[in-house]
């Protein structure tokens, strides 16, 4: 018994879209816990000195997987070199 070209197309099209889904599921999620991470690291070893601990917060918060990342390649280093911590 032969499928036909379109049920073939439907069939390979929906197993593109759960593998499309899947791998957009896991890139949030992997977003979301850097998100989480820097939160909790920008809340417990930023110092507060002129507000830097709430603004971080707000720009991480606020941005959310951006603001992450923002945090991560520019502040985080910056406060390392200068606390070391």
């Amino acid at each position: 018994m032969e499928t036909s070209a379109p049920a073939a197309m439907a069939v390979g099209s929906s197993a593109l879209m759960c593998i499309l889904f899947a791998g957009l599921a896991v890139v949030g999620l992997c977003l979301t816990a850097l998100w989480i991470w820097m939160l909790i690291d920008c809340l417990t070893k930023e110092t507060d000195v002129g507000n830097s601990r709430l603004i971080w917060a707000l720009v991480i918060v606020l941005t959310h997987a951006i603001g992450a990342l923002i945090y991560l390649l520019v502040r985080r280093p910056a406060r390392k070199a200068e606390l070391g911590k």
